[in-house]
């Protein structure tokens, strides 16, 4: 495991769409992504901005449960 690439808040939802989530809704300069699930269904909150803070994009993919290697292929 090398070390996570710096992505946008676009490249993120790009990531995101492309394993199942849907863009819900935006609000000033987040976006609302989530994921129907059988069980549960999965709300990750991105922020749009031109680089995502490391501690910002470890937890949205903490949230997202895809893991880091969804990430690291973008």
């Amino acid at each position: 495991m090398g070390r996570l690439p710096v992505l946008s808040g676009r490249e993120v939802c790009a990531v995101l769409a492309r394993n199942g989530f849907a863009e819900v809704r935006r609000r000033g300069s987040h976006i609302v992504m989530q994921k129907t699930g059988p069980v549960a269904t999965t709300t990750v909150v991105v922020p749009d901005h031109a680089e995502l803070r490391i501690g910002t994009f470890q937890s949205i993919i903490r949230q997202s449960g895809l893991g880091r290697a969804a990430f690291e292929q973008e």
